[in-house]
Protein backbone atom coordinates (compact mmCIF):
# COMPACT_ATOMS: atom_id res chain seq x y z
CA UNK A 1 0.00 0.00 0.00
CA UNK A 2 2.83 1.81 1.12
CA UNK A 3 4.42 2.06 -2.56
CA UNK A 4 1.02 2.49 -4.39
CA UNK A 5 0.82 5.74 -2.39
CA UNK A 6 4.70 6.89 -3.48
CA UNK A 7 3.53 5.78 -6.68
CA UNK A 8 0.28 7.97 -6.95
CA UNK A 9 2.47 10.92 -5.45
CA UNK A 10 4.94 10.86 -7.76
CA UNK A 11 2.36 10.57 -10.37
CA UNK A 12 0.37 13.69 -9.28
CA UNK A 13 3.70 15.41 -8.75
CA UNK A 14 4.56 14.99 -12.31
CA UNK A 15 1.68 15.73 -13.87
CA UNK A 16 1.97 19.42 -12.26
CA UNK A 17 5.09 19.89 -13.06
CA UNK A 18 4.36 19.49 -16.93
CA UNK A 19 0.86 21.89 -16.28
CA UNK A 20 3.47 24.42 -15.37
CA UNK A 21 5.81 23.79 -18.58
CA UNK A 22 7.07 27.11 -20.20
CA UNK A 23 5.17 25.82 -23.26
CA UNK A 24 1.98 25.95 -22.00
CA UNK A 25 -0.40 28.80 -21.84
CA UNK A 26 -0.83 30.05 -18.19
CA UNK A 27 -4.22 31.58 -17.45
CA UNK A 28 -3.66 35.31 -15.77
CA UNK A 29 -4.79 36.02 -12.76
CA UNK A 30 -7.77 37.99 -13.52
CA UNK A 31 -9.30 35.76 -15.60
CA UNK A 32 -12.60 33.85 -14.02
CA UNK A 33 -13.15 36.40 -11.02
CA UNK A 34 -14.30 39.86 -11.05
CA UNK A 35 -12.03 42.60 -8.10
CA UNK A 36 -15.24 44.48 -6.68
CA UNK A 37 -13.45 48.39 -5.92
CA UNK A 38 -16.26 49.48 -3.15
CA UNK A 39 -14.11 52.13 -2.32
CA UNK A 40 -10.64 54.05 -2.74
CA UNK A 41 -8.85 51.30 -0.31
CA UNK A 42 -10.01 48.55 -2.38
CA UNK A 43 -7.62 48.65 -4.72
CA UNK A 44 -4.02 47.81 -5.76
CA UNK A 45 -2.19 50.70 -8.11
CA UNK A 46 -0.04 48.29 -9.12
CA UNK A 47 -2.32 45.50 -10.36
CA UNK A 48 -5.23 47.55 -11.41
CA UNK A 49 -8.21 46.30 -12.57
CA UNK A 50 -11.90 45.08 -11.23
CA UNK A 51 -15.43 46.63 -11.15
CA UNK A 52 -15.62 50.29 -9.97
CA UNK A 53 -19.05 49.97 -7.83
CA UNK A 54 -18.05 53.83 -6.07
CA UNK A 55 -16.68 57.11 -6.79
CA UNK A 56 -13.10 56.42 -6.91
CA UNK A 57 -9.81 58.81 -7.54
CA UNK A 58 -6.76 58.11 -9.39
CA UNK A 59 -4.30 60.41 -8.31
CA UNK A 60 -0.95 62.23 -9.79
CA UNK A 61 2.21 60.48 -8.68
CA UNK A 62 1.31 57.32 -7.86
CA UNK A 63 2.12 54.67 -10.26
CA UNK A 64 -0.15 52.80 -12.09
CA UNK A 65 -0.32 49.30 -14.20
CA UNK A 66 -3.56 48.21 -15.76
CA UNK A 67 -3.82 44.55 -15.50
CA UNK A 68 -6.91 44.00 -16.89
CA UNK A 69 -10.16 45.49 -17.43
CA UNK A 70 -11.40 48.41 -15.32
CA UNK A 71 -15.01 48.90 -15.08
CA UNK A 72 -16.83 51.74 -13.72
CA UNK A 73 -19.93 50.53 -12.76
CA UNK A 74 -23.68 52.47 -13.52
CA UNK A 75 -24.02 55.02 -11.01
CA UNK A 76 -20.47 55.55 -10.12
CA UNK A 77 -17.52 57.97 -10.89
CA UNK A 78 -13.62 57.27 -11.92
CA UNK A 79 -11.92 60.73 -11.46
CA UNK A 80 -8.50 60.40 -12.86
CA UNK A 81 -6.13 63.59 -11.87
CA UNK A 82 -4.03 66.09 -14.00
CA UNK A 83 -0.71 64.56 -14.70
CA UNK A 84 -1.74 61.13 -13.84
CA UNK A 85 0.00 58.57 -15.97
CA UNK A 86 -1.07 54.60 -16.28
CA UNK A 87 0.55 51.87 -17.78
CA UNK A 88 -1.39 48.88 -19.55
CA UNK A 89 -0.38 45.48 -19.36
CA UNK A 90 0.97 44.88 -22.88
CA UNK A 91 -0.51 41.46 -24.89
CA UNK A 92 -3.79 40.93 -23.41
CA UNK A 93 -7.00 41.80 -24.97
CA UNK A 94 -8.35 42.27 -21.42
CA UNK A 95 -6.68 45.05 -20.77
CA UNK A 96 -9.24 48.07 -21.50
CA UNK A 97 -11.21 51.34 -19.37
CA UNK A 98 -14.50 50.78 -19.61
CA UNK A 99 -17.18 53.33 -18.24
CA UNK A 100 -20.87 51.72 -18.42
CA UNK A 101 -24.08 53.21 -18.83
CA UNK A 102 -25.26 55.66 -16.47
CA UNK A 103 -21.46 55.99 -15.29
CA UNK A 104 -19.07 58.71 -15.33
CA UNK A 105 -15.34 59.37 -16.52
CA UNK A 106 -14.19 62.84 -14.78
CA UNK A 107 -10.78 62.50 -16.68
CA UNK A 108 -9.60 66.25 -17.13
CA UNK A 109 -6.01 66.74 -17.80
CA UNK A 110 -4.65 70.11 -18.29
CA UNK A 111 -1.85 71.45 -21.14
CA UNK A 112 0.73 71.49 -18.60
CA UNK A 113 -0.49 68.25 -16.73
CA UNK A 114 -2.13 65.58 -19.75
CA UNK A 115 -3.25 62.69 -18.05
CA UNK A 116 -1.36 59.52 -20.30
CA UNK A 117 -2.33 55.96 -20.67
CA UNK A 118 0.27 54.12 -22.27
CA UNK A 119 1.86 50.26 -22.65
CA UNK A 120 4.35 49.09 -20.09
CA UNK A 121 6.17 47.19 -22.51
CA UNK A 122 10.18 47.70 -22.91
CA UNK A 123 9.55 47.99 -26.95
CA UNK A 124 5.74 49.43 -27.15
CA UNK A 125 3.81 48.62 -30.38
CA UNK A 126 0.41 49.18 -31.60
CA UNK A 127 -1.95 46.79 -30.27
CA UNK A 128 -0.53 46.14 -26.93
CA UNK A 129 -3.71 47.04 -24.89
CA UNK A 130 -7.27 47.50 -25.59
CA UNK A 131 -8.03 51.41 -25.42
CA UNK A 132 -10.63 53.69 -23.98
CA UNK A 133 -14.25 52.05 -23.94
CA UNK A 134 -17.29 54.58 -23.08
CA UNK A 135 -21.44 53.64 -23.24
CA UNK A 136 -23.94 55.82 -22.82
CA UNK A 137 -27.99 56.70 -23.35
CA UNK A 138 -28.19 58.37 -26.74
CA UNK A 139 -30.02 56.92 -29.87
CA UNK A 140 -28.85 54.14 -32.36
CA UNK A 141 -29.90 52.64 -35.18
CA UNK A 142 -29.57 49.31 -33.38
CA UNK A 143 -31.60 49.79 -30.69
CA UNK A 144 -32.37 51.06 -27.36
CA UNK A 145 -30.57 47.66 -25.91
CA UNK A 146 -26.99 47.09 -28.16
CA UNK A 147 -23.81 45.59 -27.03
CA UNK A 148 -20.47 46.91 -27.39
CA UNK A 149 -18.53 45.10 -30.33
CA UNK A 150 -15.48 44.82 -27.38
CA UNK A 151 -16.06 44.30 -23.92
CA UNK A 152 -19.61 43.78 -23.54
CA UNK A 153 -21.11 46.63 -22.36
CA UNK A 154 -24.49 47.85 -23.03
CA UNK A 155 -25.68 50.63 -24.92
CA UNK A 156 -28.10 53.18 -26.61
CA UNK A 157 -31.49 54.40 -25.20
CA UNK A 158 -33.30 57.46 -25.91
CA UNK A 159 -31.23 60.29 -23.96
CA UNK A 160 -29.36 62.66 -26.63
CA UNK A 161 -28.49 65.03 -24.20
CA UNK A 162 -26.96 61.92 -21.78
CA UNK A 163 -23.55 63.09 -20.22
CA UNK A 164 -20.69 60.69 -19.46
CA UNK A 165 -18.83 62.93 -18.12
CA UNK A 166 -15.52 64.81 -19.12
CA UNK A 167 -12.50 63.16 -21.14
CA UNK A 168 -9.91 66.19 -22.32
CA UNK A 169 -6.26 66.73 -22.61
CA UNK A 170 -5.55 63.01 -23.01
CA UNK A 171 -3.18 60.71 -24.28
CA UNK A 172 -3.71 57.27 -25.34
CA UNK A 173 -0.74 55.12 -27.06
CA UNK A 174 -0.18 51.89 -28.66
CA UNK A 175 -4.28 50.91 -28.36
CA UNK A 176 -6.05 48.50 -30.89
CA UNK A 177 -5.56 44.52 -29.34
CA UNK A 178 -7.40 42.55 -31.32
CA UNK A 179 -9.89 39.86 -30.42
CA UNK A 180 -10.16 38.81 -33.84
CA UNK A 181 -10.82 39.30 -36.91
CA UNK A 182 -14.46 41.51 -36.44
CA UNK A 183 -13.27 42.96 -33.08
CA UNK A 184 -10.56 45.24 -32.31
CA UNK A 185 -10.59 48.29 -29.72
CA UNK A 186 -9.98 51.62 -31.10
CA UNK A 187 -7.66 54.37 -29.07
CA UNK A 188 -11.06 55.83 -28.38
CA UNK A 189 -14.64 53.97 -28.58
CA UNK A 190 -17.60 56.11 -27.95
CA UNK A 191 -20.53 54.05 -27.84
CA UNK A 192 -24.08 56.34 -27.90
CA UNK A 193 -22.63 59.03 -25.75
CA UNK A 194 -24.37 62.29 -25.18
CA UNK A 195 -24.24 65.76 -26.03
CA UNK A 196 -23.38 67.06 -22.32
CA UNK A 197 -20.71 64.51 -22.23
CA UNK A 198 -17.27 66.96 -22.86
CA UNK A 199 -14.45 65.25 -24.84
CA UNK A 200 -11.96 67.34 -26.50
CA UNK A 201 -7.92 67.70 -26.50
CA UNK A 202 -7.19 63.92 -27.43
CA UNK A 203 -3.79 62.83 -28.59
CA UNK A 204 -4.13 59.33 -30.39
CA UNK A 205 -1.11 57.68 -31.47
CA UNK A 206 0.09 54.23 -32.41
CA UNK A 207 -3.23 52.40 -32.89
CA UNK A 208 -4.01 48.92 -34.42
CA UNK A 209 -7.57 49.50 -35.64
CA UNK A 210 -9.11 53.29 -35.63
CA UNK A 211 -8.56 56.23 -34.06
CA UNK A 212 -11.27 57.23 -32.70
CA UNK A 213 -14.94 55.93 -33.72
CA UNK A 214 -18.47 56.87 -32.31
CA UNK A 215 -21.14 54.67 -32.80
CA UNK A 216 -24.75 56.47 -32.93
CA UNK A 217 -24.80 59.00 -30.03
CA UNK A 218 -24.90 63.15 -30.13
CA UNK A 219 -21.46 64.24 -28.47
CA UNK A 220 -19.51 66.92 -30.05
CA UNK A 221 -15.93 66.39 -29.97
CA UNK A 222 -12.80 68.68 -30.69
CA UNK A 223 -8.83 68.86 -30.86
CA UNK A 224 -7.92 65.50 -31.56
CA UNK A 225 -4.68 64.51 -33.35
CA UNK A 226 -4.33 60.91 -34.65
CA UNK A 227 -0.98 60.01 -35.30
CA UNK A 228 0.53 56.55 -37.02
CA UNK A 229 -3.13 54.75 -36.88
CA UNK A 230 -3.44 51.12 -38.94
CA UNK A 231 -7.16 51.77 -40.32
CA UNK A 232 -8.92 54.76 -40.12
CA UNK A 233 -7.98 57.93 -38.03
CA UNK A 234 -11.93 59.02 -37.59
CA UNK A 235 -14.75 56.56 -37.72
CA UNK A 236 -18.83 56.93 -37.21
CA UNK A 237 -21.28 54.70 -37.75
CA UNK A 238 -24.70 53.71 -36.55
CA UNK A 239 -26.41 56.88 -36.51
CA UNK A 240 -24.11 59.33 -34.91
CA UNK A 241 -25.19 63.18 -35.37
CA UNK A 242 -22.41 65.27 -33.22
CA UNK A 243 -19.74 67.63 -34.91
CA UNK A 244 -15.76 67.02 -35.30
CA UNK A 245 -14.15 69.95 -34.99
CA UNK A 246 -10.45 70.86 -35.54
CA UNK A 247 -9.45 67.10 -36.09
CA UNK A 248 -5.98 66.52 -37.00
CA UNK A 249 -4.68 62.43 -38.77
CA UNK A 250 -1.28 62.00 -40.05
CA UNK A 251 0.62 58.58 -41.07
CA UNK A 252 4.05 59.48 -40.99
CA UNK A 253 6.71 58.37 -43.15
CA UNK A 254 8.11 55.23 -42.48
CA UNK A 255 5.16 53.90 -41.11
CA UNK A 256 4.38 51.46 -43.61
CA UNK A 257 1.61 49.52 -40.72
CA UNK A 258 -1.75 49.11 -42.49
CA UNK A 259 -4.80 47.29 -42.62
CA UNK A 260 -6.59 46.57 -45.89
CA UNK A 261 -7.91 49.65 -46.35
CA UNK A 262 -6.94 52.21 -44.18
CA UNK A 263 -8.80 55.71 -44.43
CA UNK A 264 -9.05 59.50 -42.97
CA UNK A 265 -12.54 59.43 -42.45
CA UNK A 266 -14.75 56.40 -42.37
CA UNK A 267 -18.48 57.37 -42.19
CA UNK A 268 -21.24 54.80 -42.26
CA UNK A 269 -24.95 54.62 -40.91
CA UNK A 270 -26.18 51.26 -40.98
CA UNK A 271 -24.88 48.49 -43.41
CA UNK A 272 -27.95 46.29 -43.11
CA UNK A 273 -30.37 48.84 -43.57
CA UNK A 274 -28.80 52.67 -44.74
CA UNK A 275 -32.35 53.67 -43.86
CA UNK A 276 -32.45 53.36 -40.21
CA UNK A 277 -33.53 55.71 -38.07
CA UNK A 278 -31.34 57.75 -36.89
CA UNK A 279 -29.34 58.30 -40.03
CA UNK A 280 -25.74 59.45 -39.56
CA UNK A 281 -25.41 63.20 -40.19
CA UNK A 282 -22.41 64.53 -38.30
CA UNK A 283 -20.89 67.46 -39.25
CA UNK A 284 -17.23 67.51 -39.43
CA UNK A 285 -14.91 70.60 -39.69
CA UNK A 286 -11.33 72.08 -39.70
CA UNK A 287 -9.91 68.50 -40.03
CA UNK A 288 -6.79 67.29 -42.01
CA UNK A 289 -5.91 64.16 -43.25
CA UNK A 290 -2.47 63.91 -44.52
CA UNK A 291 -0.06 61.10 -45.44
CA UNK A 292 3.29 60.60 -45.32
CA UNK A 293 3.51 57.37 -45.61
CA UNK A 294 5.58 56.62 -49.28
CA UNK A 295 4.69 52.68 -49.29
CA UNK A 296 0.90 52.60 -47.81
CA UNK A 297 -1.69 54.84 -49.77
CA UNK A 298 -4.79 55.85 -47.56
CA UNK A 299 -7.69 53.84 -49.56
CA UNK A 300 -9.60 57.52 -49.42
CA UNK A 301 -9.36 60.86 -47.71
CA UNK A 302 -12.98 60.60 -46.70
CA UNK A 303 -15.49 57.30 -47.41
CA UNK A 304 -18.86 58.52 -46.36
CA UNK A 305 -21.26 55.42 -47.13
CA UNK A 306 -24.64 53.23 -46.10
CA UNK A 307 -26.55 55.69 -46.19
CA UNK A 308 -24.62 57.98 -43.94
CA UNK A 309 -25.57 62.20 -44.77
CA UNK A 310 -22.62 64.57 -43.74
CA UNK A 311 -21.61 67.93 -43.83
CA UNK A 312 -17.62 68.76 -44.46
CA UNK A 313 -16.32 72.55 -43.99
CA UNK A 314 -13.04 73.11 -44.30
CA UNK A 315 -10.88 69.97 -44.92
CA UNK A 316 -7.71 69.63 -46.30
CA UNK A 317 -6.49 66.21 -48.03
CA UNK A 318 -2.90 65.83 -48.68
CA UNK A 319 -0.55 63.48 -49.42
CA UNK A 320 3.25 65.12 -49.08
CA UNK A 321 6.13 63.95 -51.37
CA UNK A 322 6.03 60.40 -52.53
CA UNK A 323 2.88 59.33 -50.65
CA UNK A 324 -0.72 58.77 -51.72
CA UNK A 325 -4.28 58.63 -51.47
CA UNK A 326 -6.52 55.99 -53.61
CA UNK A 327 -9.36 58.28 -54.14
CA UNK A 328 -10.09 61.53 -52.64
CA UNK A 329 -13.73 60.81 -51.69
CA UNK A 330 -15.50 57.69 -52.25
CA UNK A 331 -19.72 57.57 -51.33
CA UNK A 332 -19.97 54.47 -53.29
CA UNK A 333 -21.16 50.92 -51.40
CA UNK A 334 -23.24 48.19 -52.03
CA UNK A 335 -24.46 48.40 -48.44
CA UNK A 336 -25.68 52.19 -49.89
CA UNK A 337 -24.53 55.05 -50.95
CA UNK A 338 -23.71 58.06 -49.00
CA UNK A 339 -24.67 61.79 -49.32
CA UNK A 340 -21.61 64.26 -48.91
CA UNK A 341 -22.03 68.05 -48.84
CA UNK A 342 -18.40 69.83 -48.93
CA UNK A 343 -17.53 73.26 -48.44
CA UNK A 344 -14.14 75.78 -48.11
CA UNK A 345 -11.83 72.54 -48.94
CA UNK A 346 -8.27 71.83 -50.42
CA UNK A 347 -6.27 68.96 -51.57
CA UNK A 348 -2.54 69.02 -52.26
CA UNK A 349 -0.59 65.72 -53.55
CA UNK A 350 -1.52 62.76 -55.16
CA UNK A 351 -5.13 62.35 -53.78
CA UNK A 352 -6.65 60.61 -56.68
CA UNK A 353 -10.13 61.26 -57.69
CA UNK A 354 -13.72 60.79 -56.18
CA UNK A 355 -15.76 57.87 -56.25
CA UNK A 356 -19.31 58.81 -56.74
CA UNK A 357 -22.40 56.45 -56.09
CA UNK A 358 -24.20 58.57 -54.06
CA UNK A 359 -23.98 62.30 -53.97
CA UNK A 360 -21.14 64.93 -53.67
CA UNK A 361 -22.47 68.30 -53.74
CA UNK A 362 -19.20 70.78 -53.26
CA UNK A 363 -15.96 70.71 -55.00
CA UNK A 364 -12.26 70.75 -53.78
CA UNK A 365 -9.98 72.82 -54.86
CA UNK A 366 -6.32 72.05 -55.12
CA UNK A 367 -3.61 74.07 -53.73
CA UNK A 368 -0.26 73.21 -54.18
CA UNK A 369 1.47 74.92 -51.58
CA UNK A 370 -0.95 73.47 -48.50
CA UNK A 371 2.27 72.20 -46.75
CA UNK A 372 5.48 73.82 -47.01
CA UNK A 373 9.06 72.16 -45.79
CA UNK A 374 10.90 74.51 -43.41
CA UNK A 375 14.53 72.32 -42.90
CA UNK A 376 13.34 68.85 -41.45
CA UNK A 377 9.54 70.55 -40.36
CA UNK A 378 6.21 70.55 -42.31
CA UNK A 379 4.32 73.80 -41.93
CA UNK A 380 0.22 73.60 -42.81
CA UNK A 381 -0.77 77.03 -44.50
CA UNK A 382 -3.02 78.85 -41.98
CA UNK A 383 -6.65 78.46 -42.32
CA UNK A 384 -6.85 75.10 -44.22
CA UNK A 385 -8.12 72.45 -42.45
CA UNK A 386 -7.22 71.84 -38.79
CA UNK A 387 -5.57 74.66 -36.61
CA UNK A 388 -2.04 72.54 -36.13
CA UNK A 389 -1.45 75.18 -33.07
CA UNK A 390 -4.09 73.49 -30.83
CA UNK A 391 -2.15 70.55 -30.45
CA UNK A 392 1.42 72.52 -29.20
CA UNK A 393 0.52 70.61 -25.44
CA UNK A 394 1.07 67.19 -27.19
CA UNK A 395 5.15 68.60 -27.85
CA UNK A 396 4.40 67.03 -31.48
CA UNK A 397 5.70 68.11 -34.39
CA UNK A 398 5.35 67.43 -38.16
CA UNK A 399 8.55 66.09 -39.46
CA UNK A 400 9.19 65.57 -43.34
Amino acid sequence: MKTIKLLSILAISASLMVGCSDDDPVTPPSEGFDLEINGQDDFDPKDLKGNVNADITLKAGVEYLLTSNLRVKDGNTLTIEPGTTIKCKAGGTDVFLAVERGAKINAAGTQASPIIFTSDASNPRPGDWGGIVIAGKAKTNKGTEAETEVGGLNYGGTQDDDNSGTLTYVKTEYTGAKINGDQEFNGVSLYTVGSQTTINNLFISNGADDGIEFFGGTVDVQNVICINIKDDMFDFTEGYSGTMDNMFGVRENGFNDATEDPRGIEGDSNGSNPAAAPVSTPTIKNITVLNLSEITPLKAGAEIRRGTVATIDNALFAAYGDASFGNLIDTQDSSGDGTLTITNSYKMGTVGENKEGGTITGTVTEDVEAITADGDNLTVKAGLGADFTAFSWTGYTLKK
